[in-house]
């Protein structure tokens, strides 16, 4: 074994620091966080609700990572997706800097779910960048489900749930005032980020205000500066919460995220030496929920729901190719694209309906029914030079053309269901048995596709030029199912065994039916008639949680049907000419539900107070994906990767923590990936405790990324994108001041 397997494989003895347990946060009056150093590991007391109930990790059965402010406040946070990355069985992603995602257990963003409060973030499939527009500063926590093992959520939910909870506001018996303001700096890309929020509030009402500007250059790496990898960002929220009557709570929230300037390095969506940026992509989220609680003596809540959420993507790509071809007259015709303008405009609307009843003190019952449509439009504007050039070099001519195009048509996708789940607590407390299912229609619609809508030559503008019918309107529907069962069994006083079975499924997103890319000698193209993609998994788990020492442990398998891949057809089109209507056809690559698919392997994680203050903590994951249609290995699969760490506690100035990350070379690639090697990097993190400033209290925290300078590549990243080499040594702090 190479020296980087080896010490991959030691990183595989533990797990990815974390403080859930060191530090308890208590919400007083004034807003003041106390940390309390009550505890130095995690013992899963950390309370969740990504199952629609309020439980402490350590009594569900689901594989679930939870990722607290705290976790952000102490790395670097350049964006979610990268302190995400630190946990088992998550792997980060993405076309740069900026536009990161993450793949679990080997399956990425297409097939999990990803919510903000509750509510979906759906986006373009090539040009997603949902984990980035979020705020790290207004992070509360990041609860991830490893698996399908929710049905709870419905379509896309085969691989996972990411659910980002921000912060709130709160309810007191007294009126208050209180608020924080926070710097941060990065040396790698010379990030400022700087944020602030005020909360007031008393026992019948609370408001939330809040900003963050954030603004990053290129990113420095150990080969040179990462052109055209710089950001800018800015993120307003407001919140409020009404108590109208005894037991009734209503919340509103509203979040606006902007960002410009956005440098993509590379990207699947923007193939060859181009140069792409979004000039401008934005998220906002406008929620509200209306909540009464102690309905009956069985009904413990009923609550109701609704969110509207809209993203305005544009972007701005300078294709940097040329053609040229000769002329029957001996000239020559040189095409020189010089920018291309996509959009997009993706508008989600839905709400709920949810009622908890308690049973009896060991039987919880959820039901409820949720609806949510998403409808996008496109558009994109291709500006061309064409010059022509005669035998002796002389340009004798040149027409500038603009093309308007719509990409994918304009469609509509909606989904509603119903859901139950039931939690049962069996065998004097020792059992705990999380039954559920699922049952949803999916409705889509499309208006009639061109692939030109006009065309402009030297100012001259043709509304009614030659054109393809990409796709013709229509609609259609279908019915799908969810179901899963976790059991968690307790062997001893602090040791427990899970396991979970779970039936998923996938709905094809409306880029997968109407994508329409015409490469010049072929297309790639969808299919409005695909069917959903199943999936059938099973997860068994090991946990032991004490005072000193907690480890958990997961084998997991995951088989997948129906999956959209893309194969070898014929596109057969009609073109219109004026009132002239004829038929033709083009190579293409068209998506298509063919493939069957496993993905099976372990992720764990473990800390050890062995002395004293001092933490051992790591973690571990690996994961194998084969296509058994093909014989063939998957694409975008993450290589087996872990991370050992030191941690010391000192409770009167804070914490200091080392941490070695490293991951094996993968050579399990699929169809046009590339090999990429392991590597090793370690990585220095370090957070005060608050001092205490008057009425007022200071907290820093400062560290340093891959000390070593190492340079090393992200397989997913590398795969996807055109980041080959991955940020150098980073130099970072953060202070925050709340009052």
């Amino acid at each position: 074994m190479n020296k980087t397997l080896l010490i991959a494989a030691l990183c595989s003895l533990a797990i990815a620091p974390g403080t859930y347990g060191q530090n308890r946060n208590i919400q007083t009056p004034d807003d003041d966080t106390l940390s309390l150093s009550e505890r130095t590991i995690d013992i899963g007391e950390v309370v969740v609700s990504s199952l629609r109930i309020d439980r402490k990790v350590k009594e569900l059965p689901a594989p679930l990572t939870v990722v607290r402010a705290s976790d952000y406040q102490k790395q670097s946070s350049l964006t979610l997706s990268t302190v995400l990355n630190r946990e088992p069985g998550i792997s980060l992603g993405g076309d740069g800097i900026w536009a990161t995602n993450i793949n679990i257990r080997g399956l990425n963003e297409n097939r999990l779910v990803t919510l903000v409060d509750g509510s979906r973030v759906e986006t373009a499939t090539d040009l997603t960048a949902s984990m980035s527009m979020v705020d790290v500063w207004e992070i509360d926590r990041v609860e991830v489900i490893r698996g399908a093992l929710s049905s709870l959520y419905g379509t896309g939910a085969m691989g996972g749930i990411i659910n980002i909870i921000t912060k709130d506001g709160h309810f007191s018996d007294q009126l208050y005032v209180s608020g924080n303001a926070g710097a941060g700096f990065a040396s790698a890309n010379r990030m400022y980020s700087g944020h602030a929020d005020v909360n007031t509030g008393s026992d019948k009402w609370y408001v939330r205000l809040s900003g963050t500007y954030t603004d990053a250059d290129d990113m420095r790496t150990p080969e040179g500066t990462l052109l055209n990898s710089q950001y800018t960002y800015n993120n307003f929220g407001a919140r409020a919460g009404f108590r109208p009557f005894d037991n009734h709570v209503m919340k509103i929230h509203y979040q606006r995220y902007m960002a410009t300037d956005v440098g993509i390095p590379g990207g699947e969506a923007f193939p060859g030496p181009s140069e792409a940026t979004y000039t401008d992509i934005g998220r906002s989220l406008l929620s509200a929920s209306y909540e009464i609680t102690s309905v009956t003596g069985k009904l413990s809540s009923l609550r109701f729901s609704y969110f509207n959420q809209y993203i305005d993507r544009n972007v701005a790509l300078e294709p940097n190719t040329v053609t040229e071809t000769t002329l029957p007259n001996g000239n020559t015709q040189r095409t020189t694209p010089t920018l291309m303008t996509p959009g997009g405009k993706h508008m989600t609307n839905g709400g709920q309906m949810q009622a908890t009843f308690n049973l009896s003190s060991g039987n919880t019952l959820i039901a409820g029914a949720d609806v949510w449509g998403r409808r996008l439009t496109t558009d994109r504007t291709k500006y061309v030079t064409i010059d022509i050039i005669n035998p002796a070099g002389d340009i004798i001519k040149t027409n500038s053309v603009v093309r308007g195009e719509t990409p994918i048509p304009a469609s509509s996708f909606t989904s509603s269901g119903i859901f139950i789940q039931d939690e049962a607590t069996l065998a004097d407390g020792r059992v705990t048995l999380i039954t559920g299912g699922r049952i949803d229609g999916v409705w889509v619609s499309n208006e009639e596709g061109y692939d030109v809508d006009y065309i402009i030559i030297n100012d001259v503008e043709n509304d009614s030029p030659t054109r393809r019918i990409t796709f013709p309107e229509g609609s259609g529907r279908s019915i799908s199912w969810s179901a899963n069962a976790g059991l968690l069994y307790n062997l001893t006083g602090s040791t427990d065994l899970s396991f979970n079975l779970a039936r998923s499924f996938r709905a094809p997103s409306l880029e997968e039916r109407f994508k329409y890319i015409d490469l010049g000698n072929y297309v790639r193209l969808g299919d409005q008639s695909l069917e959903p993609e199943s999936g059938l998994s099973a997860d068994i788990g090991l946990r032991k949680w004490s005072s000193v020492f907690n480890f958990q442990a997961d084998l997991f398998v995951n088989r997948l049907s129906n999956l959209i891949v893309e194969t070898p057809g014929e596109f057969i089109y009609t073109t219109i000419t004026g009132t002239e209507f004829t038929t033709d056809t083009l190579p293409a690559l068209i998506n298509s539900n063919v493939s069957k698919a496993v993905l099976y392997g372990f992720d764990l994680r473990f800390e050890y107070n062995f002395i004293h203050n001092f933490v051992l903590s790591g973690s571990g994951s690996y994961v194998r994906g084969r296509d058994t249609e093909a014989g063939a290995d998957l694409p975008q699969i993450p290589p087996f990767k872990g991370r050992v760490g030191l941690r010391y506690n000192w409770n009167r100035a804070g914490t200091i923590e080392l941490t070695l990350a490293g991951a094996a070379k993968q050579t399990k690639i699929g169809e046009n990936e590339q090999v990429t090697d392991g590597y090793v990097r370690l990585d220095l993190a370090m957070g005060s405790k608050k001092i205490k400033l008057g009425k007022t209290g200071l907290q820093l925290f400062a560290g340093i990324d891959n000390i070593t300078d190492a340079t090393y590549t992200n397989h997913l990243s590398t795969n996807r994108g055109a980041v080959s080499v991955e940020p150098g040594r980073n130099f970072f702090m953060r202070m925050n001041l709340s009052f």
